[in-house]
């Protein structure tokens, strides 16, 4: 009796939670997108149409942002995790991945582990534009006062400039920035077993956030200490300009995981009389 209303439960949550710019059921992969800190997920759109059409990019969209603006926040990275992932897993219906720029990035690492513990771990990772949670945290403190949020915003780019410019506008993005920032600060990574799957870190050579270094040290956190690592021109957010690049990356990471959606389920034994 309850098998509808779950059914229609669970596709409520992923409206809420998935927007698709180009829907292909026959893709062979799926690619999970999270968005940077006060970003959404049309900051993927670009990625979603330069990529290979065996692959279907499905962007995250966290609650408070653009068609979920009248939702509440969601304060926590593990919340934030705690509510995503039983999304994740009813829509990984295909081999998946998971790529994630900056804040996103650590949202994406704890969703693969908490996805790898309960058996449906990702055929790949992607983190981008996001220091190694095996170092020492930065302070991030600062970023609560407004003034200080925006103005590091705007060293890295990360937001158009005439925003900042127009109170209305800056009414619209402060929130989401300013919750985020603070979302980042109360990070704690869990000390719980290495990663398992198989990651690609990618990170701009002149973000002031993340030394070549730092995106190397992601390799700490996974079993056997291997990770691949690509260093593209740019800053914070080198991703705007090499799209087609990250795109690149992700079709070579993810091409095994191609070759075997393609091959046939095995034919079942013949019952034996």
């Amino acid at each position: 009796m309850n098998a509808p209303a779950d059914a229609t439960s669970r596709q409520a949550a992923a409206s809420r939670w998935l927007r698709r710019y180009r829907r292909d059921e026959s893709a062979a992969v799926r690619l999970f997108c999270l968005p940077h800190g006060g970003g959404s997920a049309s900051a993927y759109v670009t990625l979603t149409r330069e990529l290979a059409r065996w692959v279907e990019a499905v962007a995250v969209q966290y609650p408070g942002r653009q068609d979920r603006h009248d939702e509440p926040f969601l304060t926590s990275v593990e919340a934030t995790v705690d509510a995503l992932v039983p999304v994740l897993r009813e829509a990984a219906d295909r081999p998946y991945a998971l790529f994630g720029h900056s804040l996103g990035a650590t949202l994406a690492y704890e969703a693969a582990r908490r996805l790898s513990d309960a058996g449906h771990p990702p055929a790949h990772l992607f983190v981008s534009g996001r220091r190694s949670p095996s170092l020492p945290r930065h302070d991030l403190a600062f970023l609560r006062d407004d003034g200080a949020l925006i103005a590091e915003v705007a060293r890295l780019q990360g937001c158009d400039p005439l925003v900042f410019q127009e109170q209305e506008l800056l009414e619209v993005v402060l929130p989401a920035l300013r919750n985020d920032a603070r979302m980042a600060d109360g990070y704690r990574p869990r000390p719980d077993p290495a990663l398992t799957v198989p990651l690609t870190v990618l990170t701009g050579d002149a973000d002031p956030h993340v030394p070549v270094e730092d995106a190397r040290a992601w390799q700490d956190v996974v079993q056997g200490g291997s990770a691949e690592l690509h260093v593209l021109p740019g800053g914070h957010f080198y991703l705007d300009d090499h799209v087609g690049d990250v795109c690149r990356v992700v079709e070579a990471a993810m091409g095994g995981a191609r070759e075997r959606a393609a091959q046939p389920l095995p034919s079942p034994e013949p019952d034996v009389a």
